[in-house]
Formats: C-alpha cells, sequence, structure tokens
C-alpha cells in the first residue's frame, strides 16, 4: 500500500481532485499514464489532500497508473485514491473482483460510488432497495477492515432525493454507519441550484449526522456556487476538477473553489504558500492535457486581472483595490493594462510602467501616445492583443518619432505558383538594409509568409545571429470590415518566442501579405530589442 503523505493541515476540510478520474471524461481529453502521472505531480505539488487516479480494475491504464505512481511519485501534500462500485447484488463484497483490484491497487483511500435514487437502483442494478443498502454496508465494512479509509459517492443524490428523500437518506446512513469516512452528495446530472443544495445539504446533515462532502457536475454554470452553498450547509469535503474539466460541461472547478475558501471564507485549505502557485499549476495541467487555458477564467486566467477602460486605469492608478476583488499575487497572477481606443492617459501610464518605458511624467508625451493609439485602431490595429507592437510604438513616441529600426526594408515579393501537377511553389525575396549594408535575400517555405519569414531570416541572422533563436508559434488572420469581403482591410497577429518568452505583434494592410510583412518586421525587431541588441543610429 502507499505511503500517506505528510501534510501540515488537519483532517477537518478536505480538497479531493478528480481530475485523473471525472475530468478525464471531458470530450477531447485522452490521458496517457505519463499524462497522469505529470498531472498527479502538479496536483501534489498545488497542495490538495486527495488524488483520485482512476479505476483500477476497469482498464489496463489506470492499474498502470497506480502501479507506477507508487513507484515514481513521492506524495509530500496528496493521498492517492482509488475509485471502484459497491459489490455486485447477491455477491459478497470479498470475493467481488473489482473489490480485489481496488485493493491491489495499493490506494490507501478508496472510493466508492454508490446509488442513491432508487429509480437506478430498480433499473440499472435491477436489485432492490434493501440490496443496494446492503451492496453499500458490505463492501464499505469490508474494506474498513482491510485498513482503507473509504468515501462513498452517493450518485444521483439530489435528484434521487426529489424523488424519494427517506431512501437518499438511508443511503447516506448505511455508508456512514458501516464505517464510510464520509459521504459525498453527487449533482451526476448538474442540475441544482446554489439554494436548493444549500437546504438539502441541511437537512441531510441534520438527520444522518453523517460527514458530508459535495460532488458538482456544471450543467447549470453553477457548480462552485453550488460547492460553496453545501460548504454553508455544512459539507467539509469538495471535489473538484483542475480547471472545470469533466463530462458535458464539466465539474466544480478546482481553482476558484479553493481560491474563496482561502480568500472569501477563510479557510486553510492549502499548506503555507501553495496559493500562490495556483495560476502556473492551472496553466501547467491545461498543456498536459493539449487544451488551451482559458483566458477568462477567474483567478488565474490571463484576462482574469485585465483593465482596459480609461475610467477604470484612472482609479487603479490611485488604489488597484478599487477595480480588483484581490490582489492578483495571492493567486500567482498579475495585474494587465490593456491599451486600445478605449485607452486614457492613466492607462498609458500603467502600461508604459509594466513595460519598463519611463514616460516621466510628461503630459504631452502622454497624450501623443493616447491619440497614436485611438488613431492607429480606427485602422484596425488592435493592441490589446499585441503588446510587442505597443511598446515599439511607445518606444517611438518616446524618441520624438523616430522608429526602433535594426533594419531598413527596400523591397520585398512573393510569388506563388500554381503548378500543372496541382501543387504550389511559393518564393519570397527581400532586399533590405542593415549596418550599412544592403543585402537580398530569397527563400521558399509552405506558404508565402512563410517563405517571407525564411526570406528575412536568411538575410539578417548573419549580421544580428540572435535571430536563430527565434520561432513563430502562431499566426491569426481577421478580416475586418469593408466595402467588399476582397477588399476588406486585413488584420495579423504574430506570437514569436526566443525560448524564454512570448510576444505577439499587429500588421494592418489591405492585403494579408502586406499585413504578415509588417506583424513579421514589428516580431524581428522585438526580438533583438529583448535580446538586448542596440538599434541602428
Amino acid at each position: 500500500m502507499t505511503e500517506t503523505a505528510t501534510s501540515e493541515l488537519d483532517d477537518s476540510f478536505h480538497v479531493f481532485d478528480t481530475t485523473l478520474r471525472d475530468g478525464a471524461q471531458r470530450e477531447g481529453i485522452n490521458l496517457t499514464v505519463a499524462d497522469k502521472l505529470a498531472i498527479a505531480r502538479h496536483l501534489d505539488d498545488f497542495g490538495v489532500g486527495f488524488i483520485e487516479g482512476g479505476w483500477p480494475g476497469a482498464n489496463p491504464r489506470d492499474t498502470e497508473f497506480f502501479a507506477r505512481a507508487q513507484q515514481e511519485i513521492d506524495f509530500r501534500h496528496a493521498q492517492l485514491v482509488a475509485f471502484g462500485a459497491t459489490r455486485r447484488a447477491g455477491a459478497k463484497a470479498s470475493e467481488d473482483p473489482q473489490v480485489k483490484a481496488l485493493l491491489d491497487s495499493g490506494a490507501g483511500v478508496i472510493t466508492l460510488v454508490a446509488k442513491s435514487h432508487d429509480r437506478h437502483v430498480e433499473l440499472a442494478l435491477r436489485t432492490t432497495l434493501d440490496e443496494n443498502l446492503e451492496m453499500v454496508r458490505d463492501t464499505v465494512s469490508f474494506l474498513k477492515d482491510q485498513g482503507r479509509r473509504v468515501f462513498v459517492d452517493c450518485e444521483h443524490f439530489f435528484d434521487g432525493y426529489r424523488a424519494n428523500p427517506e431512501y437518499a437518506k438511508a443511503v447516506v446512513r448505511a455508508a456512514s454507519e458501516a464505517g464510510a469516512d464520509v459521504v459525498i452528495l453527487c449533482d451526476t446530472n448538474g442540475g441544482m441550484l446554489p439554494a436548493q443544495v444549500q437546504a438539502v445539504v441541511s437537512t441531510v446533515l441534520a438527520d444522518t449526522g453523517a460527514r458530508l462532502g459535495i460532488h458538482a457536475q456544471d450543467d447549470t454554470g453553477c457548480a462552485v456556487a453550488n460547492t460553496l452553498a453545501a460548504v454553508d450547509a455544512g459539507a467539509t469535503h469538495v471535489q473538484c476538477t483542475a480547471n472545470g474539466y469533466g463530462e458535458r460541461v464539466g465539474n466544480a472547478n478546482l481553482f476558484p473553489v479553493v481560491a474563496a475558501l482561502e480568500l472569501k471564507y477563510g479557510k486553510k485549505v492549502l499548506p503555507e504558500g501553495r496559493l500562490r502557485e495556483m495560476t502556473r499549476i492551472s496553466h501547467a495541467i491545461a498543456e498536459v492535457v493539449n487544451l488551451t487555458p482559458s483566458t477568462h477564467q477567474p483567478y488565474v486566467g490571463v484576462s482574469a486581472f485585465a483593465h482596459k477602460a480609461g475610467l477604470h486605469a484612472s482609479a487603479i492608478k490611485v488604489d488597484p483595490d478599487l477595480y480588483q476583488h484581490i490582489d492578483p499575487e495571492q493567486v500567482g497572477n498579475t495585474m494587465r493594462m490593456l491599451v486600445s481606443d478605449m485607452a486614457g492617459r492613466a492607462s498609458v501610464e500603467l502600461k508604459g510602467k509594466e513595460l519598463g518605458v519611463d514616460l516621466g511624467g510628461d503630459r504631452e508625451l502622454v497624450g501623443r501616445v493616447v491619440e497614436r493609439v485611438k488613431e492607429r485602431e480606427l485602422k484596425g490595429y488592435t493592441y490589446e492583443a499585441a503588446d510587442a507592437s505597443f511598446e515599439l510604438l511607445l518606444r517611438t513616441e518616446v524618441q520624438g518619432g523616430k522608429p526602433l529600426r535594426y533594419f531598413e526594408t527596400e523591397s520585398w515579393r512573393a510569388i506563388v505558383e500554381d503548378r500543372p501537377d496541382g501543387t504550389h511553389a511559393n518564393e519570397a525575396t527581400v532586399k533590405l538594409w542593415a549596418k550599412g549594408e544592403r543585402i537580398v535575400a530569397t527563400a521558399e517555405g509552405n506558404g508565402p509568409v512563410n517563405a517571407l519569414d525564411r526570406a528575412l531570416r536568411v538575410a539578417l541572422e548573419k549580421i544580428y545571429p540572435q535571430l536563430a533563436k527565434l520561432d513563430l508559434v502562431d499566426y491569426k488572420v481577421r478580416i475586418l470590415e469593408g466595402v467588399h469581403g476582397t477588399e476588406s482591410t486585413t488584420r495579423v497577429l504574430i506570437s514569436t518566442t526566443d525560448g524564454t518568452g512570448e510576444w505577439s505583434t499587429v500588421g494592418v494592410a489591405e492585403n494579408v501579405i502586406a499585413a504578415s510583412w509588417q506583424a513579421l518586421e514589428d516580431a524581428y525587431t522585438y526580438g533583438l530589442l529583448r535580446a538586448g541588441v542596440q538599434p541602428a543610429e
């Protein structure tokens, strides 16, 4: 059996994560054993108390995960939990193969799913209500006798309670009296609302005396609120998934639940200092499951503390708390100022400070930047999504309108050749000046923009070897409003990395190639600025 992790927290309140089991049921997520091990390490690092690893015996992947987790992970905070079902009707728990598989997993904690809705017992299990209660009692008591800690998930509890409250409560009593440490009330269909959850949990707690937990699905968009409502009613165990992953629309999101408990309720549910790792952990898990982190996720999204309107910026300049419900550093996030046509002086001043560009309290300079931003955004540029291009604009205005230059473009050309065999050839030629030298370079690519990027790189890398580290990681095109579709203005956003950071640049023109060239020029210019290269005089 795996060793129990040590924690500075007591057992009075549980944060239970089920990303590896329930969260993995989300459409589009398909976790390998290596993925599950990586996520388990992140969750343990975050400091959750319990990590439900899957259903050993039900599929080979979960069985392998439990075997490897015990050998490869030194859990510092979390205890590993195996998930399974109560014994089959008419059998004995001691002889049930799937119950044996739970023991063989080596997990010190086992979660059993039990039917608590009378119709599910009769139609799905095809057994009697009394036999279902005996299945719960027998399986819980057997696992307790084997030295395991047992949690019981009462599946479809709230729907079952609505249909037959006395039987739903009888399942809770059967589990608790047999020795279950916690009985979890599951909103399996996700249809409950906070006031309903609070009322039911309060009643069940009073009538059964069992220690209760909550497992909420998000089908009404209320999973986090329902989880907190259950806590208000006396639940001391919350089941969640990282980033709200889960079947259908998902589960209660671990991160806003934990942040609310720590920062709003004043409950100590994580080890000291771990809340500040929340944003990093959220994004790291998103990378493992290969899903883009939600930019607007509460607490941890990159837009969670982003401010755009000039009115907000003016207030934030005086006191950030005026437009933020917490200090973003408490959850490892940062405040961001977005510069757009809504920008005022305070927005530009704060953004300049964020970018490390000293505006020196120059009101005339700040005014010029504001007007320049509004003028450019009227033409289709967007700076809230292109910080690097904004910083170059800002530095140009600081230097009295003189652009930051590492090279001067004489001309560029991109050719797409349609060949008789149906293939296409893409070739680009750039002519430019750098450090007093005229350079002409030609390159091929898998598209005209890629060919331009390669030609620019060929032209400049001998003079600026720092460019060898740059890689384009994202490319977005948007057609803006115009008279006709093919004559409309085109906006291109390019994201570039040098291996240590990432930045975005913007270009706007009447055609996609010209817009792409502008964004490429800014991307290379900003990359050289980041590398500490002195610009040309």
